[in-house]
């Protein structure tokens, strides 16, 4: 089946979080928290290398938003249910329909960090891909010395399948680095 075709929520709800598609007018809050978590994401994360402007980023969203609606990348923002305050990207990347496995990937708005809505939102999209998208295989991949981010699916029951050594090249692309792979299955 083309993978345009199927059917799924563009949207759910966990205990604390309101986790939806990126819509058109999101720039703006992803722009601020991106601007506010800065010096943290640029250790891990190639986006936060250059500077972005609000209208870069309000594209990026509707590149997003596009993507999602063609099934070919299903990027995921999370909103505190309370207040409507934007807390995280997340989604799920390197879409295989026909396995059914996708990988998910993270970052946060620091201002939010150390109260669990990462692992939250992670927690969130892992359900919804095994029940709604009927995933057989989830993939986390995170540099080795990123330890907030390894924790992650470590709290989740994710399994670490390997460690690929001089796998990848720091974001300042100054050494070799290496790559963990945390995988959940579904048989």
């Amino acid at each position: 089946m083309d993978p345009i075709l199927i059917d799924f929520p563009e949207q759910f709800e966990t205990e604390r979080l309101l986790i939806r598609k990126p819509n058109p007018g999101d720039g703006l809050s992803v722009y601020e928290s991106i601007q506010a978590s800065r010096n943290e994401l640029k250790q891990w994360l190639p986006f936060a290398q250059k500077d972005q402007t609000k209208e870069d980023t309000e594209s990026n969203i509707r590149e997003s938003h596009a993507a999602f609606i063609k099934r070919d990348d299903l990027r995921f923002l999370a909103f505190l249910k309370d207040s409507g305050q934007f807390v995280c990207s997340s989604g799920l990347h390197r879409l295989n329909w026909q396995v059914r496995k996708f990988e998910i990937g993270y970052w946060a708005d620091t201002r939010f960090s150390g109260k669990g809505y990462v692992t939250e939102t992670v927690a969130g999209i892992t359900d919804f891909a095994f029940k709604e998208l009927k995933a057989r295989r989830l993939e986390i991949r995170c540099d080795s010395k990123n330890r907030k981010s390894r924790t992650v699916p470590e709290r989740l029951g994710f399994h670490l399948e390997g460690i690929l050594q001089n796998e990848d090249l720091s974001v300042d692309e100054t050494e070799l680095r290496d790559t963990c792979i945390y995988a959940k299955i579904k048989k």
